[in-house]
């Protein structure tokens, strides 16, 4: 049997802090929540600047740190890739041996804020490109044209 005047249950003051609890640890999980997203977006514009160093590395090397230099492009915008990537190299002669230091810097806009990725190498003077004759093998001859058999 129950008592008269004794009521069961909550009073308003233990449901408010209940409340202010409860909205306390769901704004807390909502922003580690976007943290990691900010994060893991600019983890992945680094990953792909990191790649696109990576292949304009490749695109000199492949044509010879000699003949990019005479072309004169030491800059350039990969436009294809958001938020556009600005690439930018330099070459240092080392004086022996046809060597050269080649840094490339990539940087980008994340909203207002400048981000880049640096990376150095050291090339030898000749590339891997090569114009000649290719025995039976039908190889494309640096005019692009096919080498008769």
């Amino acid at each position: 049997m129950r008592r008269p005047g004794t009521q069961h249950g909550f009073n308003l003051v233990e449901t408010l802090v209940a409340t202010v609890i409860l909205s306390g640890a769901v704004l807390t999980f909502g922003a580690i929540g976007t943290n990691a997203l900010s994060s893991t977006r600019l983890h992945r514009h680094y990953e792909v600047a990191a790649s696109l160093i990576d292949r304009q590395l490749s695109v000199i090397d492949f044509a010879g740190i000699d003949q990019f230099i005479e072309t004169g492009q030491t800059d350039g915008v990969f436009e294809e890739y958001e938020p556009g990537y600005h690439w930018s190299v330099t070459t240092e002669y080392q004086g022996t041996d046809n060597l050269y230091l080649v840094t490339i810097t990539m940087s980008w806009l994340e909203g207002k804020r400048p981000y880049s990725v640096t990376a150095q190498t050291m090339l030898n003077g000749g590339g891997t490109l090569t114009t000649g004759t290719g025995a039976d093998t039908g190889a494309t001859m640096e005019s692009g044209e096919q080498q008769p058999r």
